[in-house]
């Protein structure tokens, strides 16, 4: 498996947070993102794993470009995110966490008990 991008930009109003950035990780490899506060890694790092769309540049996981994939579909995938905070909502269960973050979308409650009976498996 290896992941790679390809001139990643996201942009905030009229400000670039991000220009240009490729990276291509093969798996088994470790890579760190370097650099002083403000110059972009975190924000790269989100747009990879899908937590923000960027305004540019391409995705790829092996040779599929996973751009638009939501953050789920790159996890179905094999590419996740685990973050360093325990859950969104501190006191509730992962599950509980899912399915709120689902009501707040507007899944149809059967919708939301199949797609987390799916995620967690």
């Amino acid at each position: 498996m290896k992941l790679f991008c390809t001139n990643l930009v996201k942009k905030y109003g009229m400000r670039t947070v991000v220009k240009d950035v490729s990276i291509e990780v093969e798996q088994g490899e470790i890579v760190g993102l370097l650099g002083p506060n403000g110059a972009g890694k975190t924000t790269s790092f989100y747009m990879i794993t899908g937590l923000i769309k960027p305004n540019g540049g391409k995705i790829f996981l092996d040779e599929e470009e996973i751009t638009e994939l939501p953050m789920y579909k790159r996890a179905q995938k094999g590419l996740g995110y685990l973050a360093q905070e325990a859950s969104v909502f501190r006191k509730m269960s992962v599950e509980d966490n899912i399915m709120s973050v689902m009501e707040i979308k507007g899944f149809p409650k059967a919708e939301r008990k199949n797609r987390l009976e799916s995620l967690i498996d």
